[in-house]
């Protein structure tokens, strides 16, 4: 995941090189969220679509957090090293305003994650086409049990995001967090989210996961979406992001360590 660099009074002395995570990222960084992205989106359609129950195979909501939770440690431990693993475009966009990340590969890194998402689903098309159609191919939707549904579903989005946001914060971001354990937790952070919110708004949690079933498979119409599964998402992961730098890490960096370069 995302490294920490080391600055001066908070930020980088004159003449000095940029951060290390503000450095630029390159191909296979690139190419690693879109794989990334990919992998998670296809696994998850994946299970879905069976869970249907099309093929006689039925999943609880645990089983399908599991899922989240396996697919998440796997690209994270197998990939972090190469992108920071963010395969998550609310993560990025949080990531940048924190300044870990520099604006022009964030938006990269979006656009890798989309068509990632995209290519996902489609794969996921292709395998399962008559089963995967009654899941609309892991579509996100919001439950009608939610009353003021987009609205109450954005906030739901929104809690997920931030959870998983501050797992990423503490583990991956906190140069005092165990990194070696940063895979299970950001894993089992987005396996718990998965299993409390799934059946409230599909707990998408990020807007890629979100966007490349709904394009394949048709799900929310373009208003409700954006308002439940990018901005919601994206406030809650910022929320996160800008929270845990204020509590933990400007804490540390008035006692000697300065592990995030601070915004002008």
């Amino acid at each position: 995941m995302e490294s920490s660099g080391t600055t001066t009074g908070g930020r980088a002395a004159a003449g000095e090189p940029a951060a290390p995570e503000l450095q630029p990222r390159g191909i296979p960084a690139y190419a690693a969220e879109l794989v990334g992205t990919l992998v998670l989106v296809f696994f998850i359609c994946l299970v879905l679509s069976v869970d249907i129950g099309v093929l006689g195979y039925k999943f609880d909501a645990a089983g399908i957090g599991l899922l989240h939770a396996f697919v998440l440690m796997l690209l994270v431990y197998s990939l972090g090293g190469t992108s920071g693993a963010h395969f998550n475009p609310a993560v990025t966009a949080a990531l940048a305003a924190v300044r870990k990340i520099a604006p022009i590969d964030a938006a990269i890194y979006i656009c890798m994650q989309l068509v990632g998402a995209v290519l996902g689903a489609l794969l996921c098309k292709a395998i399962l086409h008559d089963p995967g159609q009654a899941a609309h191919y892991g579509a996100v939707t919001v439950s009608d049990a939610l009353k003021g549904a987009n609205f109450t579903g954005a906030l739901v989005e929104a809690i997920g995001a931030f959870a998983l946001m501050w797992a990423i914060m503490a583990m991956a971001v906190n140069p005092r967090g165990p990194r070696n354990m940063a895979g299970l937790v950001i894993g089992a952070t987005l396996g718990f989210v998965v299993i409390v919110i799934g059946p409230l708004t599909g707990a998408g949690v990020n807007p890629a996961r979100a966007f490349g079933p709904d394009l394949v498979g048709g799900g929310a119409d373009a208003g409700p979406f954006l308002l439940v599964y990018v901005l919601g998402p994206v406030v809650g992961a910022l929320v996160a992001a800008f929270g845990y730098r204020f509590l933990v890490l400007d804490p540390q960096a008035r006692v000697g360590e300065a592990p995030i370069q601070k915004l002008s």
